[in-house]
């Protein structure tokens, strides 16, 4: 009996440990100045304003948001792509949280652009030519103090911002990062076993520093592709690096109030702490 309790106390033990390196492998999230002298990073809090803008790729007119401090000063500028539910209500508001960090973020609705109705199964490769050309608008902008600007995604518009940044070029020139919650690591279109079993080659050329959000709870796909792809950028020694929230899932950034947890909170705002910090430091 006792022989047996103590092989169970172990196998939990073992559990944990694996647990722990699952989570962190490389504990990215620990903070010396919190654990020795109680030191809490100072937030940047800015009132913002959203301004409806749009901007031009060929004969296409791309509806977008540019959403920014309310003040006459300047700021970094950073690309929000969505996902596939689109531009919508709560996807919005995550936008507005990152530009109250400092930033002019621009929001391209893409999908409006195209006539393109919410959550598409298929992918249409041309809306990333209009991604593209948001980042030169962007950058066109005189309320801009960035002479780059960081990729900002989650869901499918990490495959987007994933396919711009390298297939494009851009981050050999425009984009100085690349930041994604629960990216689609993955061609949309590519056949089942690609989506299980492989990821996007574009991830291992990826050479722009890198910062990647997931749930614990992320469906078992979508995850496995995501851990598949960072594994073999750090083996190719490429900037990267992936925060894994315990207790959490998918929309963590953007669930609704009514099902929204108190997890959800606490791994939406330090993601977007970390995520403002990290592309700050980038655009200095």
């Amino acid at each position: 009996m006792q022989k047996s309790l103590f092989s169970l106390l172990l196998l939990l033990c073992f559990s944990f440990v694996n647990a722990e390196d699952t989570l962190n492998p490389n504990m990215q999230w620990w903070d010396q100045d919190w654990w020795e002298e109680g030191k809490l990073s100072v937030a940047y809090n800015y009132r913002v304003k959203v301004i409806e803008t749009s901007y031009s790729n060929d004969d296409v007119e791309v509806p977008s948001l540019l959403i920014r401090p309310n003040d006459n000063k300047k700021y970094p500028g950073v690309l929000f792509q969505h996902g596939r539910r689109g531009l919508d209500d709560l996807v919005i508001r995550h936008a507005k949280r990152l530009a109250a960090r400092g930033f002019v973020v621009l929001a391209p609705d893409i999908y409006s652009a195209h006539f393109i109705e919410k959550f598409p199964i298929e992918h249409d490769y041309v809306i990333e030519d209009d991604l593209d050309k948001g980042i030169d608008y962007l950058l066109s902008l005189p309320d801009i103090d960035s002479h780059k600007i960081c990729l900002y995604s989650h869901t499918r518009g990490g495959y987007m911002a994933l396919k711009v940044a390298v297939t494009k070029g851009r981050q050999d020139n425009s984009v100085a990062c690349y930041v994604s919650y629960y990216p689609h690591m993955q061609d949309p279109n590519a056949p089942e076993p690609m989506q299980v079993y492989r990821y996007a080659p574009e991830a291992d050329k990826l050479v722009i520093p890198s910062l990647i959000f997931i749930g614990d709870e992320e469906q078992y796909q979508r995850r496995r592709s995501i851990e598949t792809a960072v594994k073999s950028m750090k083996e190719n020694n490429l900037p990267v690096t992936l925060f894994v929230y315990p207790g959490v899932g998918r929309g963590f950034d953007f669930r609704p109030q009514h099902v929204r947890t108190f997890a959800d909170d606490l791994a939406s705002k330090d993601a977007i702490q970390r995520a403002a910090a990290f592309m700050r430091q980038h655009l200095d």
